[in-house]
Parts: structure tokens; sequence; C-alpha cells
């Protein structure tokens, strides 16, 4: 192998390097704020419930999202000018409803929520929740689609090592964020702590349903 074969080698391998780091940092920095998808994993890993499904759930939709993100699917929201309002807006009623549930469920005093209380929801009723709260969120799109496709077009030719490291960001996070929750059960053995919760998640998703409705 020549001299300029070498160094040609050695920029390749260095720019895939590049691109997975920066792949796995940026779905972690998409994801690591509280939503709605993020509070309900959460809610599960304290609860002990189906977390090992929702887990999956959670990552193996993020796959997907992202595939198609650097696939190209992010440039719809230019070829088609009303695609952005559309979702900000579905966005915002989305994020609006699912904060009222929340705030409900603590002026009910977290007592349902009580994991020794509470009797185990069917898997299928769980997964279904799961995967409203990903795939219905606008949000995600906005977010894991357009921004990580975006991202991952300044990576060429290593799209392809950027959306498999971004996935493995966002399988590394949830399976933490699931089972590590167990960690935060003495915490959560009072109702009032659920309350909390329940309170903060509500007030977040109104925070970014405010975001979206007045932010540029």
């Amino acid at each position: 192998m020549d001299g300029a074969a070498i160094r040609q080698s050695g920029k390749s391998g260095g720019g895939m390097f590049e691109a997975a780091v920066n792949g796995y940092l940026v779905a972690l920095s998409l994801i690591l704020a509280i939503g709605a998808q993020n509070a309900f994993v959460l809610r599960q890993g304290l609860r002990k419930e189906h977390v090992g499904a929702v887990v999956a759930a959670c990552a193996l939709s993020d796959a997907v999202l992202i595939g198609a993100g650097v696939a190209g699917f992010g440039v719809i929201s230019g070829a088609v000018p009303w695609f952005a309002d559309a979702m900000r807006w579905l966005g915002v009623a989305f994020l609006l409803v699912y904060g009222a549930l929340r705030f409900r469920a603590a002026a009910q005093g977290g007592e349902a929520l009580m994991p020794s209380e509470a009797g185990s929801a069917p898997l299928g009723k769980v997964l279904a929740t799961c995967l409203v709260l990903t795939w219905a969120n606008p949000h995600v799109y906005l977010d894991t689609v357009v921004l990580i496709g975006s991202i991952s077009a300044q990576h060429a030719p290593h799209q392809l090592i950027f959306g498999i490291a971004a996935a493995c960001g966002s399988l590394s996070f949830f399976t933490a964020l699931g089972f590590g929750a167990r960690m935060l059960a003495p915490i959560f053995a009072r109702p009032a702590a659920w309350v909390w919760l329940e309170v903060g998640v509500g007030v977040t998703m109104w925070a970014i349903a405010a975001g979206l409705a007045f932010g540029s």
C-alpha cells in the first residue's frame, strides 16, 4: 500500500470514528430531556412492569425513525411547505392533552400509580400506549427524523455509521432509564413522590407545548 492510500485509509477511519461518536452523542442529547416517552419508560421501570418490552419498543422505534432520517426522509419538510406547521400544531395538541392527564393523575393523589397497589396492566395495553406516545408525537419526527437526518448528511460518506451509533445511543439510554429506575423504587414507594413526578412531567409537557406554539 503506497503512502497516498495509507493517508486516505487513515482519513476514512477517522471520519468513521467521528461519525460514530457524533451520532451517539446527538441521539443522547435529543432524548435526554424528559418527555412523554421517557416519562412512560421511567414509570414502567418504577413499577417493574414489562420493562424489557417497553425498552425494546422504544429503541426499535427510534432505530426506524433514525434510519428514515438518515435515508433522507427529513427532506419532506422542505418539499411540503405546510408540513412543519402541521406537525408543530399536532405536537402542541398532543403535549397539552398528555400533560393534562398527568395533572389529573397527580390530583388523584398518586395511589393509583403505586406498584404495590396497582394491578399489572396487560402487555398489549402497555405496548400500545408506548407506541402511541412514540409515534403520535410530532416532536419525534421534527427532532429525530429531520434533525438527525440533516446532521448525518454532514458525515458523508459515513451516514450509515452515524445512524447505527445514534440508534445505539437511544438503546443505551432507554435501557439505563428503564432498568435503572428500580434503584429509585424506595423513593417512589411514597404516593407523594409519584404526585411530584406526575406534576413535573405535566409541567414539562406544557412547557414543551408552549415552546412549540410560541417559538420561532
